[in-house]
């Protein structure tokens, strides 16, 4: 199974009693909020849970499959990368 936005609104809201366009609401500006902070630059960082780092990654040379004799130039981006918690790393384990 994957977890959904939507698995993730319904399930609060059983646990709960809150109203579900509510809890979408602010599940949707949270989201909203770490997309513009990574956007940014910025790392977000949830205790316990983990941390989500902008990285660059430069400019190289590629190969495309296909065509091995052919060099591709692979532009330089940005890239997320999320680091576990330390509550997650035991429940998921190492």
């Amino acid at each position: 199974m994957t977890l959904t936005k939507r698995y993730l609104v319904n399930r609060i809201a059983a646990e709960t009693g809150l109203n579900q366009r509510d809890i979408y609401l602010v599940v949707q500006k949270t989201l909203d909020y770490i997309i513009e902070s990574l956007a940014r630059g910025e790392n977000v960082e949830f205790r316990n849970f983990g941390v989500f780092e902008v990285q660059h990654r430069r400019a190289r040379l590629g190969r495309n499959p296909r065509k091995p004799d052919q060099v591709v130039r692979i532009p330089p981006r940005k890239t997320v990368k999320f680091k576990p918690g330390k509550v997650m790393k035991q429940f998921i384990g190492d």
